[in-house]
This record gives C-alpha cells, structure tokens and sequence, in this order.
C-alpha cells in the first residue's frame, strides 16, 4: 500500500539548480543528482490512484505508481526493472520530456503534481551507478534481418526491442554519431553525452550494429537495402525547420536557423567541428574520436541575439547563448503571454495545458516579449542584420488556419547581430531515400503508416517524427517500440512485443 498521508505531508520539491554564474561557465547538466531522501519524499507523494491518468497521458504507458511504491520503501532494483519493462531510455525522458504524465496526475487536481520526472531520472541514474543497467538476454537467432534508418530515440527504441527478440538489427545514421538529435541537437547543460554513450554500449552489447556516416539513399541505395534485409525501418526524424522566406531581410548575413546554431555549439562541445566522412562500426560505440577545441562558424559570443519562437528549441538557444557570451537576448513569441497556472475551461485536466513554461535557460537572463511577430529583419549595409523590426499582433484561427495581425502603430527596433529562428519543423526533410522507396510526404511533411506500420511500400516501416511531425521524445519512444512489434510479426516472430501505441494515436486532447 502507498502511504495514504504522503502528499499531505511532503509538498513538491525539485532538487535545487547549480547556480546561475557557476553553470553559465561550462556546459554540464544544470541540474545535480538529487538527495536520496528527497526522491523517496516526493515518490511517497504518489496516491497509487483507482484510476492512474498518468498511464494515459505518458503514450509509454509508464507504470509510474509502481516505481513510486517501489522508490518510497528503498527498492531501487525493483524500480529500475519497473521502468524498464516500458521505456528503453528512461534516462532520456527523465532528462528532456515535459511530462504529460505531470499534466494528467490526479493530485494535480487540487494540488501540486507528483514529480514524476524526477523520480524517474533518480531511478535510471541509481541503477547506473549501482550496475545495474546491463546487456538484457537475447533470444536464439531467428536468422531475419532488420536495417534501421536513423538513430535517434525512436530507431533506438526499434533497434534495441528487435535485436532482443532474435532478428539481426543494423542501424544507419548519416552523422559520425548515433543518437540522432539527442547527440547534436540537444545542449549538453540539457543531456550531457554519457548517457547517450553508455546505452549505446549496452545496445551493441545486445547485438545492434552501428553504421555511422552512411546517408542511406546516397551512399546505400535503397533497392540495395531492400535486397539486404528483410525488413526497414524509417526513423529519420523531423528536421526540415520552418522558415519566414517572405519576411524582408531574411538572406541576410547573421539570420539563421535554431538547428544550424545548436549542432554547430554541441560539435565545439564534443570536441569537434566536422562530421567524418565515413565511419563504418560494428557491434561497438559508433562515436568517433576528435580532438581539439575549434569555434563554431555561428556565436553568440559579445553578440545582440534574438531568438524568434517561445518553445523548447528557443530555450536551448537562450542557454547556448549565455554559454557563448552574448552581449544581450530576446526571445520573441507571436502568442500572448499564456497563465501560470492552467485555465479549467480552456485546457481541462488531464490535458496537457497552455501555460507560462520557465526553462532553466530563462532564470539565466535574457528577455522575453510576447505577441509579437517580425516585419523585416533590418541591413547595415553590408548584408549584415543589424536589427529586427517588429510589431504587436494578435492571433486567431479561421477555418483551421491560423491569422497573425500587427496592431498599427506599435511597431519598434531590436538589436540585432544574430538571429535564430526557432519556429518549428515542417517535417521529415526530402532526401533521395523517399523518391527510391516510391513514398511521398503528406500535408504535415511526414510519412504515413498504414495500421501495421508500414508504409505504402511493403516491407518498409516507419516511426517516429518521420511519421509523426516534430513531437516528444516520450512518443518517439512509444511508436520505435511499437513498429518494433509490428515487424517482429511481419517476420514471423514468435510470441508478441509490447505495443504501446498505433499509428493514429494521439496525446490526451480536448477535440473541438
């Protein structure tokens, strides 16, 4: 039984940030590892509800009441073997997901959720640190062979569920490292890259091979992966970024896009500038070495930064720059200031609601201006922005489309020697491999899947951002495991994996 006073006693606490002057200086984890006793505190906050929403609003299906129970009476072994029975990488979610489940926690009702994410990141960190994250049993050869298009989580996710159930599992990435945009997209203050690492030992312990380097569709064709395997998967992800091509101004020298800033930071971060060639690695750590500081072709450094988008990719922007020594940053977002806390009417538990997120980057400095959009990113006569010019405005939405107005009159300057612009993904980006496999991208940019998962080509899978759009990481999790369990059936597999969820799935929602 759970402690039935648990939350009456012990409010929400999060273990307390590094301090502002002392993470700025390098590039760890802004968050230290958390007192043994806190966890156990805010675990024991749990009510093991009749009816856990957190289970619907995590598409894993985390059994987090369990793990809680367990955290709350010292049985760490038993919680790890818990959270591993439904998320392959909890040590990615604790860091980097925003936790629907928090929004659907029925103690969230009349009072502050449990700290699910947090307990959660405690658990996978012990279990490292105890050794008790090691090669799972793989069941006998079934002789099918898999290649994976992609290594970000959801291929991961795929890879690691197939080669335990027998298949032979090779795993593609273009860049001179696995781990997709966990390794180049996401600052090291957010995942430091160890974790990445240290799975990825386990996955090729497991059996997973690991082919870096290779732009499949360039330098491996499609009609040759096919006639290699038995079955493919397509975990390209969703990197194709939104532009304003039609806002004045928009080729000039200092505007760019949020991706191009964070991969070039992360490679000065990892010790590198340039992706290999080549790197062809199997059953062992696809990381290539480098050697050497070099300094990225975008910083911030003694710059004015404005940052164009209010989301996650803006926030990681806000820290790279601070990292990097920017003079001054603005962050801009076209919607109006959301509530801190949720609006019942508008977003009614246990949705996931519109309201005022504070990213460890905010509390590092930097404005931050709502409802404004760009009219022109200004010249200084050289080809250079030197400014940005924008305007109040308010948002509605017409027939599904969205009506972004300036407001006359309030229109206004902003410094500017950088620009980045964080408004989204407009999904999977073309590349030769969709035009050899006969598929075309749909009105979101994705790739649909039929109810197995496949594609309109046989034998061809896809999950994640791929098919979804940009999302989180929790569901490209939750579909790499389910395309998992449909290919394992394509070929013939004995028994059945875990299928959290399908194709049509969607996040907790209230419909119109």
């Amino acid at each position: 039984m759970p402690d039935p006073s648990g939350f009456l006693r012990h409010g929400r606490q999060l273990p307390a940030r590094r301090p502002v002057p002392v993470r700025i200086a390098d590039w760890r984890e802004v968050y230290p590892p958390a007192d043994e006793e806190l966890t156990r505190q805010q675990a024991t906050r749990c009510m093991d509800c009749g009816i856990p929403f957190c289970h619907d609003g995590c598409p894993l299906g985390n059994r987090i009441p369990d793990w809680n129970d367990l955290v709350r009476t010292g049985g760490w072994a038993a919680a790890i073997e818990a959270l591993h029975a439904t998320n392959n990488f909890p040590e990615f979610t604790g860091r980097l997901c925003p936790a629907p489940c928090e929004a659907a926690c029925v103690l969230g009702l009349g009072d502050d959720p449990v700290a699910i994410k947090q307990v959660e990141v405690e658990i996978i960190n012990r279990a490292f640190d105890r050794d008790l994250v090691t090669p799972a049993p793989v069941a006998p050869a079934t002789g099918k062979r898999v290649a994976v298009v992609g290594s970000g989580p959801a291929g991961l996710a795929a890879a690691q569920q197939l080669a335990r159930a027998g298949h032979a599992v090779t795993v593609y990435e273009r860049d001179d490292a696995i781990g997709g945009l966990l390794r180049y997209g996401i600052p090291d203050f957010k995942l430091e890259k160890e974790h990445i690492d240290r799975r990825i030992a386990q996955l090729a312990a497991e059996g997973v091979r690991f082919e870096t380097g290779v732009d499949v569709g360039v330098h491996v064709t499609a009609e040759q992966l096919r006639a290699e395997y038995d079955a493919v998967l397509l975990a390209c992800g969703a990197l194709a970024g939104r532009d304003t091509p039609e806002t004045p101004g928009r080729t000039l020298r200092g505007v760019h896009q949020a991706m191009e800033h964070l991969v070039a930071a992360n490679r000065v971060v990892s010790g590198g500038a340039e992706p290999a060639v080549s790197s062809r690695l199997r059953g062992s750590q696809a990381h290539s070495s480098r050697s050497g500081k070099v300094s990225t072709p975008i910083d911030a450094a003694g710059k004015h930064v404005v940052i164009i988008g209010g989301g996650d990719t803006g926030a990681d922007c806000l820290g790279v720059a601070h990292r990097q020594g920017a003079a001054g940053v603005h962050q801009l977002d076209q919607y109006p200031q959301p509530p801190r806390t949720r609006d019942a009417d508008r977003d009614p538990w246990p949705t996931w609601p519109w309201i005022l997120r504070d990213y460890p980057a905010h509390e590092e400095g930097g404005e931050r201006v709502f409802a404004v959009a760009v009219q022109e990113f200004v010249d200084d006569g050289t080809g250079a922005v030197r400014a940005i010019r924008i305007a109040e405005v308010t948002v509605q939405r017409r027939d599904g489309r969205r009506i972004v107005t300036p407001v006359p009159g309030t229109e206004r300057e902003l410094p500017a020697d950088l620009v980045l612009l964080a408004i989204g993904f407009e999904g999977t980006e073309e590349q030769p491999l969709l035009d050899q496999l006969g598929l075309t991208r749909n009105g979101r940019g994705a790739i649909d899947a039929r109810p197995d998962w496949q594609t309109s080509t046989d034998g061809v899978f896809v999950a994640g951002d791929m098919h979804r759009g940009a999302s989180l990481i929790v569901w490209a999790i939750a579909e790499g495991r389910a395309a998992a369990a449909a290919i394992h059936a394509y070929l013939g597999g004995l028994g059945t994996l875990p299928a959290p969820v399908s194709p049509s799935a969607r996040p907790l929602a209230v419909r119109p």
